[in-house]
């Protein structure tokens, strides 16, 4: 028995031709799901990337003990698992983040891996001259934004490009050891998360006319671009995306060569999609964790089944792939698992609902038809702890400020016995400005207009307790969100109807830039200048309290007022960057 996991980074299924995307040039996402299950129902669960591959290993879910993190003593992995039971497993990828402080005990789970390098900011090439950087939408030019382009230098050609790198790689294994039993390997490429940055054939297949600057990698926040730049945005992503898919067709070629599909497990996924323009968005991890984010594609081919284009509609989730991969080859499933084998034989349920969610934002539940994101009950959003043993970040580590107050908590169900260290958390931006939201996906599939209704909400926030009961959520998580520890939920623990005001304030369209007045001083100037100015900084204070002396400022300082705006949301009101740009324009 063998198996390939084929997964992607931020692959949008809405745009996907077997989930109804029909402008994007995929013929082999087409062809995969004539050969495969396609889940109609499969969700995400613990969010962004690195929690999204701890759930790979471990099947169950993280977000609601830590944020991003590696894999933790008393965590249980797929891949060491198969490893110890006699199957040879293989890692080939070019995901810069595994090899980054918050990711650093995963690859080592495999048998063997390989990693390539050049994607996003990852630190390959020492360049200390400045690289030379067009013209650039992109306002957020952190150290990744300038490595990048150094990268770029050194992948002129397709070949050279790290995703086929990793698919060179995981086609080499294939055929090194087809003739081999009891083998896994997973071929896993960053794309297409942004930088959307792929080669000029890819790019011809989605013709436009564009004049403006460059523009492929949005940063997570609202749009505030024009139309055509949007647009130019969506195209660069689709071009990415048929890029993935050429990668995609090396695999399925090579299982018609080789009659891999008598005796291999195919797996294709992805560990969550990403904002495109909907709703005003772009990115992830600063809005509401919304159905283009976490409602997945999903393909699997099982030859014990044989079952060809198919479709599921049972709710399945990340924490069973772990659980399938180790039902394929006889692994028995630790009791700390909370996934279950996929469902590919026959559309059996395996759930009644499902919870997904970061650590620190909405903590979610979704029954394939309502979709509740709960906010915290308080402005503050506290009590925020995490609970680790393995004290890093994504690119670093916890700092000795916020361990010298640590505490040893008590175990967990899960945690072996082991106690964890207690430290004071932190998310990216607070989830209480969105309020809590109720969609109900068979009036609303787009997710445009959050209902207010008591009885549903009552059984959806009950689902969402139940879910983190069972996933032994600290005592932190239920005061933050408002929700009974022990006992039922009752009324007195709804917040859809106390919250629908700032809920409804979060979702206004948000302005663009053509629609502010320009100026030697305006909403496009960057803030910090803004503020060097003795006559704009009253302005700002007039209209805008508390932005001068904003902690913001530390980091987003150079962006453009309105940028800034874009990045923190409802904070920053359009009504008083209106006030502010007509005073800024008499100036």
């Amino acid at each position: 028995m063998k198996a390939i996991m084929v997964m992607f980074d931020s692959l949008n299924r809405h745009l996907l031709p077997p989930y109804g995307g029909d402008w994007t040039h995929a013929p082999n996402f087409r062809r995969l799901a004539e050969r495969s299950v396609t889940f109609d129902n499969a969700w995400a669960g613990s969010l962004p990337c690195m929690p999204a591959r701890r759930e790979i290993h471990t099947g169950r879910h993280n977000f609601l003990h830590r944020g991003w993190g590696p894999l933790e003593p008393f965590d249980d992995s797929m891949p060491e698992l198969l490893k110890q039971h006699g199957v040879h497993t293989h890692l080939a990828s070019d995901h810069p983040h595994y090899w980054e402080d918050g990711g650093a005990t995963y690859h080592g789970r495999y048998t063997t891996w390989e990693f390539f390098r050049g994607q996003e900011g990852d630190p390959w090439k020492g360049q200390v001259a400045d690289p030379e950087i067009p013209e650039d939408l992109k306002r957020l030019r952190f150290a990744t934004h300038r490595q990048d382009w150094i990268n770029r230098r050194y992948l002129p050609t397709e070949a050279e490009h790290p995703q086929t790198l990793t698919f060179d790689a995981g086609v080499e294994f294939v055929r090194t050891n087809r003739d081999a039993d009891r083998w896994f390997v997973q071929i896993e490429t960053f794309d297409p998360h942004e930088p959307f940055f792929s080669h000029q054939r890819y790019k011809d297949l989605y013709p436009h006319d564009y004049d403006g600057p460059h523009f492929d990698w949005p940063d997570y926040k609202r749009v505030v671009e024009s139309d055509d730049q949007v647009a130019h945005a969506r195209n660069e992503y689709a071009a990415l995306l048929s890029m993935c898919d050429h990668s995609l067709g090396r695999v399925l070629d090579l299982m018609d060569e080789l009659a891999l599909w008598d005796d291999t497990l195919l797996i294709v996924n992805t560990d969550h999609g990403l904002l495109l323009g909907e709703k005003g968005w772009w990115g992830k991890n600063i809005q509401p964790w919304y159905n283009e984010l976490v409602h997945l594609p999903l393909f699997v081919w099982d030859p014990r089944a044989g079952r060809a284009g198919e479709r599921r509609g049972a709710l399945v989730q990340t924490i069973d792939l772990a659980p399938t991969l180790l039902d394929f080859f006889g692994v028995e499933r630790p009791a700390d698992m909370q996934g279950h084998p996929l469902p590919v034989a026959a559309d059996t349920p395996v759930r009644e609902a499902g919870l997904f969610g970061a650590h620190g934002g909405h903590v979610n539940v979704t029954d394939g038809r309502w979709v509740y994101l709960r906010a915290p009950v308080n402005p503050d959003n506290q009590p925020l702890l995490e609970h680790t043993l393995m004290p890093t970040r994504m690119r670093g580590r916890f700092t000795p400020a916020e361990l010298k107050d640590l505490e040893l908590a008590e175990p967990f169900s899960f945690t072996k016995g082991v106690r964890t260290l207690r430290t004071p958390g932190r998310s990216l931006l607070n989830p209480y400005q969105h309020g809590t939201l109720l969609f109900d996906l068979e009036t609303d599939p787009d997710q445009l207009s959050p209902v207010v209704d008591d009885a549903a909400e009552l059984r959806m926030a009950g689902l969402l307790v139940d879910l983190m009961r069972a996933n032994d959520a600290p005592p932190s998580q239920y005061e933050r969100l408002g929700l009974p520890a022990e006992g039922p939920v009752s009324d007195e623990h709804l917040l859809v109807r106390a919250q629908r005001d700032q809920a409804r304030d979060a979702t206004r369209p948000f302005p663009r830039a053509q629609d502010f007045p320009a100026g030697r001083l305006s909403v496009r100037t960057p803030v910090l200048a803004l503020i060097a100015d003795p006559v704009a900084v009253e302005v700002l204070r007039k209209h805008l309290p508390g932005i001068v002396d904003s902690e913001f400022l530390q980091f987003l300082g150079g962006l453009p007022l309105l940028d800034l705006a874009a990045v923190v949301g409802g904070q920053l009101d359009a009504p008083a960057l209106h006030a502010v740009a007509r005073e800024l324009a008499e100036l």
